[in-house]
This record gives C-alpha cells, sequence and structure tokens, in this order.
C-alpha cells in the first residue's frame, strides 16, 4: 500500500531524541533548552517576534483566541471548507463560528463574502486558513479586519514555508498557528506552535498553556488565570529542531512531487489540477485535485475505494465543516448554503503525498487513478 502520507525522519531526528533522553529535562514547565531554541527558530521562520510551543495546532488555536478575548456571545468568521480544528476551537471558546464560502478554484476563504455576515457589537474576529498550504487572500482580509477593527488569526496549520506577497506564512493577522502534527511538512509527532508580535498574547498563550501559571521562578503553584496542560516536551521540541534544519530540503521534495503529478495529469481531462492566486508561493501540504463533472460525490468516493483495492491510499480533503453530524446537529445546517464548499467539497481527492514519496510510486497512483475513472466513465 502506497500510504497518503509519511513522515520524512532520519538519523538525525532519531539522534536528537536520544540526546534529550540522557538528560534528567524531559519537559520543563513547557520552556526546557529545547523547547525554547524551537520557539525562537519557528518565531524566525514565520519573521514573528514570538512563538509558544503547545502540544498540538488545535490546542494554539484555543490558546489564539482566548488570549485575543474571543468568548462567549462572540462570533467569528471561518471557511466551512477546513479541517474541523478551525472551528471547534471557536466553540471551545463560548463563541460562535460564522461560516463562509470558499473561492472555487483556491478553496480559501472568498473576502468578498465576509463583509455580509459581519454584524457590528457580534462579529469579533476573522480566522483566515491557508488550506492545503495556499496563502489566503492576506490584502483584502487585513484590510476588511482594519475596516470593522476585528481581530485576525492566522491558521497556518497546513502552510508553514508558504509565502504570500513577500511575506512567510505565519505572519499574518493580530497571532497565527502551525501544526506539526505527522502529515505536515515538518513534524514533532504532536505539536503545534502559537505565533505574534504581540508580547501580552505570547505571555497568555504561555501562562494558559502551563496550567495558568505565573511566569517567572518558583511559581509551580501559583495559578493566576484558568489554564490548560497544553505543553510541549523536550522531545517533540527536539525532533522539531532536526526538522527544522532539514525544512528547506524537504519543502524542495514536495515540490518536486507536486511537479510531478501535475505533469503526469496534464492531459487528463477529467481532473482539475489545483492553482495558485497570483503573488502566493504555495507551500506543499497535500496534493488535491478536483473531479470534474459528471462525476459525482459518490463517483469520488467509489474512485477511493478503487484505488485502494490497487494499492493506493486517497482520501477525502474536506467534508465541509457545516455538513459534519455535530453541527448540522447543534446548529442546523443544510445542504445548499455554501454552494462553493459543497461543490469542491464532494469532488476532491487526496492523493498519496509527502517528501519521501518516490516517483515510481506517483507513476503507480496516476495509473491507478486513471484506471480508477475509467471503470466510472
Amino acid at each position: 500500500m502506497i500510504p497518503l502520507s509519511s513522515p520524512d525522519i532520519t538519523e538525525a531526528e532519531r539522534t536528537a531524541v536520544q540526546n534529550v533522553l540522557k538528560t534528567p529535562i524531559l519537559t520543563s514547565m513547557g520552556s526546557g533548552p529545547q523547547i525554547s531554541t524551537f520557539e525562537k527558530g519557528m518565531a524566525r521562520l514565520a519573521g514573528r517576534k514570538y512563538a509558544v510551543a503547545v502540544n498540538s495546532g488545535t490546542s494554539a488555536l484555543h490558546l489564539a483566541l482566548s488570549a485575543l478575548g474571543i468568548g462567549k456571545g462572540d462570533e467569528v468568521i471561518v471557511p466551512s471548507f477546513s479541517f474541523i480544528a478551525s472551528s471547534n476551537c471557536i466553540l471551545y471558546v463560548g463563541a460562535s463560528p460564522v461560516f463562509v464560502d470558499i473561492e472555487k478554484d483556491i478553496f480559501n476563504i472568498d473576502p468578498a463574502k465576509i463583509e455580509k455576515v459581519i454584524r457590528p457589537g457580534r462579529t469579533k474576529a476573522i480566522l483566515a486558513v491557508d488550506v492545503f498550504g495556499e496563502p489566503a487572500a492576506w490584502d483584502e482580509i487585513l484590510r476588511i479586519a482594519r475596516k470593522y477593527r476585528l481581530k485576525v488569526i492566522e491558521d497556518s496549520a497546513e502552510a508553514i514555508g508558504a509565502i504570500y506577497k513577500g511575506k512567510k506564512c505565519g505572519g499574518f493577522g493580530d497571532a497565527a498557528i502551525f501544526s506539526f502534527y505527522p502529515n505536515k511538512q515538518m513534524t514533532t509527532g504532536e505539536g503545534g506552535m502559537v505565533l505574534t508580535d504581540d508580547k501580552r498574547i505570547a505571555d497568555l498563550c504561555r501562562s494558559m498553556t502551563n496550567q495558568g501559571r505565573k511566569q517567572g521562578k518558583n511559581t509551580w503553584l501559583g495559578h493566576v488565570r484558568l489554564g490548560y496542560n497544553y505543553r510541549m516536551t523536550e522531545m517533540q521540541a527536539a525532533l522539531g529542531l532536526a526538522q527544522l534544519k532539514r525544512l528547506p530540503g524537504m519543502l524542495q521534495k514536495r515540490a518536486r512531487a507536486a511537479s510531478l503529478y501535475s505533469r503526469l495529469l496534464s492531459q487528463e481531462k477529467r481532473v482539475i489540477l489545483p492553482v495558485s492566486r497570483p503573488g502566493a508561493k504555495r507551500s506543499w501540504f497535500v496534493y488535491v485535485l478536483m473531479l470534474t463533472p459528471p462525476f459525482t460525490k459518490s463517483h469520488r468516493d467509489r474512485i477511493v475505494k478503487l484505488m485502494a483495492k490497487r494499492g493506493v491510499q486517497c482520501s477525502t480533503y474536506f467534508e465541509p465543516i457545516h455538513l459534519q453530524p455535530f453541527y448540522r446537529q447543534a446548529f442546523g445546517s443544510k445542504l445548499g448554503k455554501f454552494p462553493h464548499t459543497e461543490w469542491v467539497g464532494d469532488r476532491t481527492i487526496a492523493l498519496p503525498f509527502s517528501s519521501v514519496l518516490q516517483p515510481q510510486q506517483q507513476h503507480r497512483v496516476i495509473k491507478a487513478l486513471q484506471e480508477s475513472m475509467d471503470l466510472l466513465s
């Protein structure tokens, strides 16, 4: 089976983790030497003043919203075409997600639709996502946020290394987040990072990550606010540091793999290949294509199963959040409200993708895809 994703782990990562295990410091209230160095490295990567390491991208989103003062009764604008954590984190703080449709070709939140759902006094923030490593239209999003005095959170969980009009992703908005899950461009096993230029936000996130403790020495039992155990371990940070050193090479490998897929599918009329907006440099997280009509959701689902039988693991990326069972039950969401999100969600297929994917495997993937489509054409 060719897996959907694979982490790129070498002897450098294994040695880094083993070296930590030879020390007595496996975690240090969230601020051990490996963690501190990793935070500084990620801040430099994103062009930020501060970075706070946490145990997942989901935790990072939760902390960012909390630090920005988003809470009960507030509304946060967010795309429905994303991983569910982008919306769940809004619920964590007692606020309500307000979904907006996407650009059909780019898959990111459509700035032209944002102003229509802003409610003065209720709307407090925009949480935009760099979907699949493709930067959102940050100039337009930030312009709208300034006009209505809204906070902005950049969910860059999938876009480490991406650039929009000369600025690195992770560098937009009041706060941004990265994720280091094993299928991402770099990994710490599980892990995430909050990034900001605001010391107050960084300090709040650091405190909440560590059970709401006061900062400073001898503060183990001094809890000044509601907090969580969202700490990253020293082993995770050591793994992240080793990955960070190799990140440029891994991004190049992913770009080459994406380029080969696009070449192999360049004459295939039954699919729509990924595209980028002008001024954007994608960081390849996944390679997601769309089936063209008359293919439907049922065809797409059957193709995924047919490819699995041929030894190729694919997936549907993403199922719209507003149509997930929990959201249908909690908010009464119905089909038809976000036509672009639903159209794209019905037809996307994520092909196997990673920096360790080999060209011969990619040829096999495309052969399986075309054979599967042939059976349904």
